[in-house]
């Protein structure tokens, strides 16, 4: 990855993380965190709440 897919992978992870208006998106935000740090391995898994 060259440094200007990291700069845009790191914007957008500040937009999901920051920007109240912009649903969480849990899976999306470890998936660009483990690229940009380099893959150091899979993504824990996403706890969902209890329907009810």
């Amino acid at each position: 990855m060259n440094q200007q897919e990291r700069d845009r992978k790191i914007a957008e992870l500040e937009t999901l993380l920051n920007d109240p208006a912009i649903r969480m998106d849990p899976e999306r935000i470890w998936s660009l965190l483990a690229e940009v740090s380099g893959g150091l391995g899979p993504a824990p898994p996403v706890k969902r709440p209890a329907q009810g």
